[in-house]
């Protein structure tokens, strides 16, 4: 094999393996969460992760379905999306008590989609990406 092939050959691959990188980023709902298993966990906000691809926030509390306690954290829908629907980075601040509906990840961590979140006053956002199974 000429020097020049070679060269050309691992220029290409390194090419493609750089384009699948991003894809493996991003997980569809179906192959992270399971929408056979519910979770509705109530308690205080502990920390917000408002950044690109997911937004990320936790709440310590409990999980009324299964009766788990533990810092859960829930998947929500990337800032721009949340943005399009009037839902503000200062929308959930830690300290704040809420109810978040969503399923539990498939790999049984203290992990969930973070489809509706309710607040102690009442107010409710749905912070799931478009893609997400929706709580009933």
């Amino acid at each position: 094999m000429s020097r020049n092939l070679l060269v050309c050959v691992l220029a290409v691959g390194f090419v493609l393996w750089l384009s699948v990188v991003p894809l493996l980023a991003h997980h569809s709902f179906a192959a992270e969460f399971d929408n056979s298993k519910p979770v509705k966990v109530t308690g205080k906000v502990v920390k917000v992760e408002w950044m690109n691809p997911h937004i990320w926030f936790y709440v310590d509390g409990k999980d009324e379905t299964t009766g788990k306690t533990a810092v859960w954290g829930f998947s929500a829908g990337p800032p721009a999306t949340m943005a399009r629907r009037g839902i503000k980075k200062d929308v959930m601040k830690i300290g704040d008590i809420v109810k978040v509906d969503g399923f539990m990840a498939k790999d049984g961590s203290p992990n969930a989609s973070g489809g509706r979140v309710t607040f102690a006053d009442g107010r409710q956002v749905f912070t799931a990406a478009a893609e997400d199974a929706v709580p009933k």
